[in-house]
């Protein structure tokens, strides 16, 4: 509902002395929202403004050591494949597409726009996906009614995660291509499994034609995981990697059979399992060896865990206070790479890039207070890392819209043409210092680098050029607002090995991530620079950067870089910035002004809270719970028309305030 909207529903109530009760029916699938409270406990909001904060963890007992010392070699054994600053991208359900990109091809989202340049010119490219459940049942169609480049189809939920399914049109992809216009971002689509006999290849085809060369890959299978068909109800119970490997070879006859699907064919990313099968239980069926030619990318989806019990009232309840201090370790990262170490090494053997293509805080949308804190931007910033130390190429966080808690971020719950007030979580200032870490190069590999004392709650990791380190990442999850948990890593470059010359620096730059606690929400800090709260963005860093100058013990030939708790450090070992190497520094304006008249407006943080919707509502977010901006007003006027009659003169007023 749009704010002078709302304003016209209360004016006019008021005006009119209105008393009569009107009831109020919800969309199949849709929680009501309420007024937000102070009180986390009883909030009944969207998901992704929710409250809910727990305390920091208790500190350790013994305190790790809290001085740590770095001897860094250049040419290092370990080092990781070359790795793209691009390395970190975003996968966005496609039912929200409409949220996140824009309206149509000819209005684009100015924030999205923004968030992107901001990771562009660390990293000259972005990686983004269109797809998740959503896309599965997605059908193209020609057009849609008001310009609407996609549509939901709420009674034909069939998804344990409640994800209806869905009719586009080509003018998403218009859009997508028009957004590459403007920042370099490459994309991701995926045809639909959900009738293996039928293929739909719309999209593929479309995808080749509009996109060209910024389309990246197609998924093979884009029903998340074709390891879970059986378990949703997709295929029958005894469905096996082999079946899916030969719906595979069906869907490559299929699109052989066309011109227009030439490149396409060739761009295939499979399987995209979650872990009911294991990537090898796939790689032996002989698919790399049967299809290589056609497929570009190897892939997987995983999160740490899920919140599904919570949300829909399937699997296993979770206790979220006690999984709370797992994401603030060192360990989380290496629990969840190790089960892929074989499948990176044999994607080498197969000169094929190895991506998490899916991936975040936890699936069934995460988890308040977990998800949506400063502590999942550290759990995200060594996530990552540690993927591309391992040899992955890349991975993708999960943006799901109103009804998770995860998202990297995303546009506010109505259809305002104010574009200052999108909300920018933890894990896209993961992404972010990832990519300035990583660099535009394309040459950069990831080492992860131990002391002797270094604890799992100290994990740091130095990039290389050429042989050469050129940055380093010191992550420190203790919270300690005092400044006595933070430490110290006492840096030398070159010296102590054999044909190595001391070449330790006479100063470094250090750019810092930092919050009051693991526990804050929103308002980060990157060099003194942040995307604010909740409905505070528009998609740019805000205030003045602040890179500190480090001198370097010169008598020691050692550099002492302090760690605060909670936070990260990004380490600048030559004079060699990447904040704007890798695309210039741009930012776009608005062009299209919807809100011209009657501009009184509600807080955003009660009209996030509101409920705008009813019926039967084509328009939403991927899940239950979501808000949007909708038809509501107009639904609920037109039952006062009917209550007052139509021919009535508050009727004929009705009528007139439904027309605006």
């Amino acid at each position: 509902m749009t704010t002078f909207s709302l304003f016209r529903l209360f004016f006019y109530n008021g005006l009119l002395g209105l008393t009569t009760a009107v009831t109020v029916y919800y969309a199949p699938g849709q929680n009501p929202f309420s007024t937000t409270s102070a009180d986390a406990s009883s909030y009944t909001g969207a998901a992704a403004y929710n409250p809910t904060t727990f305390d920091p963890p208790a500190l350790p007992d013994p305190l790790p050591s809290l001085s740590l010392d770095f001897n860094i070699q250049n040419n290092p054994s370990g080092l990781s494949i070359t790795q793209s600053g691009a390395f970190m991208g975003f996968s966005v359900e496609m039912s929200v597409a409409n949220q996140v990109l824009g309206k149509n091809s000819s209005i684009l989202q100015v924030p999205f726009l923004n968030l992107l340049a901001t990771i562009s010119q660390r990293s000259g490219a972005v990686r983004v996906r269109i797809g998740g459940n959503s896309q599965d049942t997605a059908s193209q169609v020609a057009s849609l009614d008001d310009g609407k480049v996609l549509e939901k189809d709420l009674s034909g939920v069939t998804n344990p995660t409640e994800t209806p399914p869905l009719v586009f049109t080509p003018d998403l992809l218009y859009m997508m291509r028009n957004i590459s216009d403007f920042v370099n971002v490459r994309w991701f689509v995926g045809i639909p499994f959900n009738d293996s006999s039928n293929f739909r290849l719309e999209i593929a085809q479309y995808a080749q034609e509009i996109l060209g060369d910024y389309l990246i890959g197609v998924q093979a299978g884009e029903c998340n995981e074709p390891d879970l068909y059986a378990a949703h109800g997709h295929r029958s119970s005894n469905y096996s990697q082999y079946d899916y490997v030969g719906e595979l070879g069906s869907l490559i006859d299929d699109m052989s059979q066309y011109s227009d699907l030439s490149v396409a064919q060739n761009l295939l990313l499979i399987p995209s399992v979650s872990g009911t099968w294991t990537p090898e239980n796939v790689w032996d069926t002989g698919v790399m060896d049967t299809y290589g030619s056609n497929i570009a990318w190897m892939s997987v989806e995983h999160y740490p865990t899920d919140n599904c019990y919570a949300q829909y009232g399937t699997g296993t309840p979770r206790n979220d206070t006690e999984l709370w201090p797992t994401y603030l370790m060192h360990s989380s990262a290496q629990s969840l790479i190790q089960p892929y170490l074989n499948s990176t090494a044999y994607a080498q053997s197969k000169s094929k890039p190895f991506i998490m293509f899916e991936t975040n805080t936890a699936s069934c949308g995460g988890f308040p207070g977990i998800s949506d804190v400063f502590g999942a931007a550290l759990w995200g910033l060594d996530y990552g890392l540690l993927m591309a130390a391992s040899n992955f190429s890349g991975g993708m966080f999960h943006v799901g819209g109103q009804s998770v808690y995860y998202n990297p971020f995303i546009s506010p719950p109505t259809n305002q043409s104010s574009y200052k007030e999108w909300t920018v979580g933890p894990v896209f200032y993961s992404s972010l210092v990832i990519a300035e870490a990583l660099g535009p190069s394309n040459q950069s590999q990831v080492l992860e680098i131990g002391a002797e004392n270094q604890s799992t709650y100290t994990p740091n990791y130095v990039i290389y050029e050429n042989g050469q380190p050129v940055r380093m990442v010191l992550i420190n999850f203790l919270s300690d607002s005092s400044g006595n948990s933070n430490y110290t890593a006492n840096i030398a470059i070159g010296g102590g090995q054999t044909g190595q010359s001391n070449t330790t620096p006479s100063q470094v730059k250090v750019k810092y991530l930092t919050a009051s606690s693991v526990s804050q929400k929103g308002n980060y800090s990157w060099a003194s620079q942040t995307f604010g709260g909740n409905f505070e963005s528009d998609g740019r860093l805000q205030g003045t950067e602040v890179i500190e100058t480090i001198p370097c013990d010169q008598s020691t030939q050692v550099c002492s870089v302090s760690v605060p708790a909670p936070g990260a450090a990004l380490v600048f070992l030559t004079d060699e910035l990447t904040e704007t190497e890798g695309a210039p520094s741009t930012t776009f304006a608005t062009t299209t002004v919807t809100k011209t008249a009657n501009t009184a407006t509600v807080d955003a943080s009660v009209l996030a809270t509101s409920n705008g919707r009813s019926g039967n509502s084509p328009m939403g977010s991927s899940s239950k719970g979501s808000a949007n901006d909708g038809v509501g007003l107009k639904a609920s006027i037109s039952c006062l028309w009917i209550v007052f009659g139509m021919s009535s003169g508050v009727g004929l007023f009705l009528r007139a305030m439904y027309v605006l």
